[in-house]
């Protein structure tokens, strides 16, 4: 079971409300609406998609991370580089 198994209907409810901005910009730009009212909201999908994330990234790390740390060996090395590329590319983004 993935660590963030409890708290994964919170989680859907949040990216249902996503895509239903992302379907809105969509409206947004077909019905040719003000550039600066569409970039607006990209931004609030975007800070949403990033909040989702670190969400993510830390019930990785509650669960996932140290249930390989408790194993320890290259099980739990394996875990800390994956975890830490998966910072790196949110850091990126």
């Amino acid at each position: 079971m993935h660590g963030y198994a409890e708290d994964k209907d919170n989680l859907l409810k949040r990216l249902r409300r996503i895509e239903g901005q992302v379907r809105g910009l969509h409206r947004m730009v077909e019905g040719d609406e003000y550039c600066i009212d569409i970039l607006t909201q990209i931004s609030a999908a975007t800070k949403a998609l990033q909040s989702v994330s670190l969400a993510l990234m830390d019930e990785h790390l509650k669960h996932c991370v140290t249930e390989a740390i408790a194993e320890g060996g290259e099980t739990a090395e394996a875990k800390v580089r994956e975890a830490s590329d998966a910072i790196a590319r949110l850091v990126r983004s």
